[in-house]
């Protein structure tokens, strides 16, 4: 299984909704075993602050590759772009199953 994490900073705070409905246009595609976008609940201790985040889980590299070929994600990019200050990504593969939601 590979975990796809994203964080986000929007350039504008009052950005954060149109980039959320941006994002949860990801929540419909199909490749992903599950994908959730959330509002990160606070700032860290250094002051850095990551407003979404988004979380996937994706059976394989196929999965994954299939996932960011779709043009929903095409889309949402689109939308997020120009909004955004930071977007940090991190893939990780992982023996781990979850269970449902």
């Amino acid at each position: 299984m590979i975990r796809h994490i994203v964080f986000f900073s929007a350039k504008d705070p009052a950005d954060l909704p149109e980039i959320e409905a941006g994002l949860r246009r990801l929540e419909t595609i199909a490749a992903a075993d599950r994908l959730e976008v959330r509002r990160n609940l606070g700032q860290d201790d250094l002051g850095n602050t990551v407003d979404l985040v988004v979380y996937g889980e994706f059976a394989d590299a196929a999965a994954l590759a299939a996932y960011k070929a779709d043009p929903l994600y095409a889309e949402a990019i689109a939308i997020v772009r120009p909004l955004r200050e930071l977007r940090v990504a991190a893939d990780v593969e992982t023996d781990a199953v979850t269970e449902g939601p």
